[in-house]
């Protein structure tokens, strides 16, 4: 087995409202398509530990850490900004969504797997350093990242962020640490409102307009993110997996399909294997049409584990 699945089900107590888009039912969504498809029994499956405040320290600055802590509540809704909110299972779903990231890096540098999958939410790549943002709270993708650079000394480390919104708090804590590369793909202008005048050597933002098809992803991909990728011979690459992109999703306008998905996961297969031993981690971000999302993403998973397509 090629490809660890990181979960844990305290990830599907953490509520913000009855009508939320990012709801419990996305991970329940995407485990019944691995379930239908026989999928699970061809994947490791581990349960996600908790985030150690050391781990999330990393990232965050002390006294927000402190500041969840404290706000989290026992009972009801704590709102930490329009679009996101804690309720009482929140900080324990956000703990164990970043212990995935840590595990799963584990599991893949200590080669008991090619790649892993962190089937977890909420989300983590809006939140910064000292911030929660766009349904995220703690940044696990980030976590995940520097626990690979400081725990296995890595000195190079990529970023594939497909999500529709593009990673600003990723962007945030990595802006200035040359031995990371975010490479971001995302529809603009559009929420969060930043990156398109992000240029550095290892910050690759690449926008895409409303409307823009497959081929106009795979172009950006192409000319912009492969040879950025392929100059700084990443030692891991790590996935911001967003399946927001669909062309079914609701709460975006581009319009990729489950094939784009099954492109991109072979790309970073391509790369991961040209430079980095094979090593992935991919983290769940968006994506919130829940028969789209299943589909895209069992896609994805199926490619990770190097399995042919559903007919």
């Amino acid at each position: 087995m090629s490809t660890a699945l990181v979960t844990h089900p305290d990830t599907l107590l953490h509520v913000m409202d009855g009508k939320h888009p990012e709801s419990p039912a996305r991970i329940t969504a995407i485990l019944d398509a691995l379930s239908e498809q026989a999928l699970l029994d061809q994947l490791q499956r581990h349960q996600a530990p908790q985030a150690t405040d050391q781990d999330l320290q990393r990232v965050h600055d002390p006294a927000y850490i402190r500041h969840i802590r404290s706000i989290s509540p026992r009972a009801g809704i704590v709102r930490l900004d329009p679009d996101t909110a804690m309720g009482p299972m929140s900080l324990s779903a956000c703990l164990h969504a970043a212990g995935a990231a840590i595990k799963a890096v584990d599991l893949v540098m200590q080669q008991h797997v090619e790649n892993a999958f962190c089937c977890v939410r909420p989300p983590g790549h809006h939140a910064g350093k000292a911030n929660a943002a766009g349904f995220c709270i703690f940044n696990h993708i980030a976590i995940g990242v520097a626990h690979a650079l400081e725990i296995y000394g890595l000195k190079r480390v990529a970023i594939l962020d497909f999500d529709v919104h593009h990673g600003d708090g990723t962007e945030d804590i990595f802006r200035d640490d040359e031995r990371v590369m975010l490479c971001s793909t995302f529809q603009h202008p559009f929420y969060p409102h930043r990156g398109a005048e992000t240029r550095s050597n290892h910050i690759i933002n690449v926008p895409l307009a409303a409307g823009s098809d497959g081929e106009a992803f795979r172009q950006a991909v192409l000319q912009h993110i492969s040879p950025a990728l392929q100059r700084f011979r990443p030692q891991m690459l790590f996935i911001s997996a967003g399946f927001d992109a669909h062309e079914k999703d609701p709460l975006a306008q581009l319009q990729l399909t489950v094939h784009d998905y099954r492109w991109i996961t072979e790309f970073a297969l391509s790369i991961a294997e040209q430079h980095a031993e094979k090593r992935i981690v991919s983290l769940l971000e968006g994506g919130y049409h829940l028969p789209s999302l299943a589909q895209a993403a069992s896609m994805h998973i199926r490619t990770l584990a190097r399995l042919p397509a559903l007919s």
